[in-house]
């Protein structure tokens, strides 16, 4: 296992990244992961998941609908992630060693590092939108307000987890404050046709469409939810840390999709930013501009959210090729490096933003469900929570190099979804073209992926794996 980091450098920037968090270091409470995953959500890149029911050609009611049963459906995966930090004491993704084996857990790493920095490269292309709609002397793709926004994330992620839940709280009451006068000003003010507000003019593809990819969004935390829960104490119960996180992410994500939603639906015709913007001030002028200033500060926070969940994913990598001891030089380089790739990402990106981000956020949706089914059902079902600390950082220990069980589960729940796929004009798999192109693969590849890998530890002996594991950490946190 690796090695406990340096103490030479202060208090103000984190000391550990991918190593265990003894019990002594454990502090917080439980209740502080409601803002953290509340801000997660509060962003401009959110409100643009939102436009994508209403670009699709659908109604405001439908749309609405689909946003809500969406980030039902997507935030109750992630927030089950969430328990596993105060239990473990571990990042998300060095989680993943158990069920796909010590190098096959490459495989999921790398989605979420192209997660990480591709959310990352939106949202510098968003900054830019918004910078440009307050100031129309900055251009949209300024290359100086993405370098000094990106830098900005990178200087949070580099000082780590105390200082990012500080963060997320306070933005979280400023955004509350906000748009709960847009909310309420709406109400009153915003006028939409008849047609907007009609339940016969359900379509199917654009209700999917803005379901399935709200879904994907919620889901898409679920690679670094327990990033920001691990240093929580073991006691803190598996409801507590449930449902403290599933109604942050819930009510933030469904909260500014919504936002989103109405503005794409009073102007159909203008860009993410514009559209919040114009929708605010038709509310009280000038709110316009404080909603878009509140939105890129939410920018900041979560894409700081994303170098550090790319930070730690990096150091899983080169742990992997080569153990490692975990010191704090070593994670602020892969901060930089994180930063580094997203912002040339966003400097290459087209400017057909809303429509690639929404093929992005389908093969996301792909790429996730197969992982968090597995991942979720050998926590829960298969080893109920026992795990050894230890082992998962012995390259030749209890879990393999390559898991067969994870591995195999995983290609059939991913294989099982092709036929479902709709991803833009890319591809669309004959059950989805049958269904004039909704997108139903996450209903398919949830049940198959966990069905299959419950049936492959069938052959286990879970007694066995439940003592090796419990002897192994016996000197753990001496």
């Amino acid at each position: 296992m690796s090695e406990p980091p340096e103490r030479d450098l202060g208090t103000l920037i984190e000391k550990r990244s991918i190593d265990y968090v003894p019990l002594a270091e454990r502090h917080g409470k439980v209740w502080h992961l409601w803002p953290v995953w509340f801000s997660g959500d509060a962003h401009l890149a959110t409100l643009a998941v939102g436009v994508l029911g209403v670009a699709l050609g659908g109604n405001l009611l439908w749309s609405a609908l689909a946003v809500i049963l969406g980030c039902a459906l997507g935030t109750f995966f992630m927030a089950f992630h969430s328990t596993q930090g105060p239990q473990l004491g571990l990042p998300q993704m060095i989680q993943s060693r158990p069920q796909f084996g010590y190098a096959g857990a490459l495989l999921v790493w790398v989605v979420a590092l192209i997660a990480f920095i591709g959310f990352n490269a939106f949202n510098d292309v968003l900054c830019a939108q918004a910078l440009h709609q307050l100031s129309p002397a900055i251009a949209t793709d300024s290359v100086t307000a993405i370098a000094v926004f990106s830098l900005a994330a990178a200087s949070l992620a580099a000082v780590g987890y105390d200082k990012i839940h500080l963060a997320q709280r306070g933005f979280a009451y400023l955004m509350i404050a906000i748009l709960t006068v847009f909310s309420v000003g709406a109400l009153f003010t915003l006028k939409f046709p008849a047609a907007q507000f009609r339940f016969s003019d359900f379509r199917p593809v654009p209700f999917l469409a803005q379901l399935f990819a709200a879904a994907s969004y919620q889901l898409s935390w679920s690679i670094y939810v327990s990033d920001y829960s691990r240093y929580l104490p073991r006691d803190v119960g598996t409801r507590e840390s449930f449902w403290w996180t599933y109604l942050g992410a819930f009510i933030g994500g469904t909260w500014m999709m919504l936002v989103g939603t109405v503005a794409a639906a009073a102007f159909p015709k203008r860009d993410v930013a514009a559209a919040m913007q114009a929708a605010a001030d038709g509310v009280v002028h000038g709110l316009g501009d404080i909603v878009l200033i509140g939105s890129l500060l939410g920018l900041v926070t979560i894409s700081a959210l994303n170098f550090y969940g790319a930070s730690l994913t990096l150091l899983s990598v080169a742990d992997t090729l080569r153990p490692l001891r975990c010191t704090t030089g070593k994670r602020l380089a892969s901060v930089v490096a994180a930063t580094v790739a997203s912002t040339a990402l966003a400097l290459m990106s087209s400017g057909d933003f809303i429509n690639r981000f929404g093929d992005f956020l389908s093969l996301l949706l792909y790429l996730f469900t197969p992982w968090t089914a597995i991942n979720l059902v050998d926590f829960y079902w298969v080893r109920k929570c026992h795990y050894s600390i230890s082992e998962i950082f012995n390259p030749r220990g209890m879990y393999g190099r390559w898991n067969w069980r994870g591995l195999l589960a995983y290609g059939v729940g991913f294989v099982a979804m092709i036929p479902f796929f709709s991803i833009g004009e890319f591809f669309q798999g004959p059950v989805a073209r049958a269904l004039g192109g909704a997108d139903i693969a996450m209903l398919v590849g949830l049940p198959v992926a966990a069905g299959v890998y419950v049936l492959a530890c069938r052959s286990m002996d879970l007694e066995q794996d439940r003592q090796r594991a419990i002897a192994a950490d016996l000197t753990l946190d001496a």
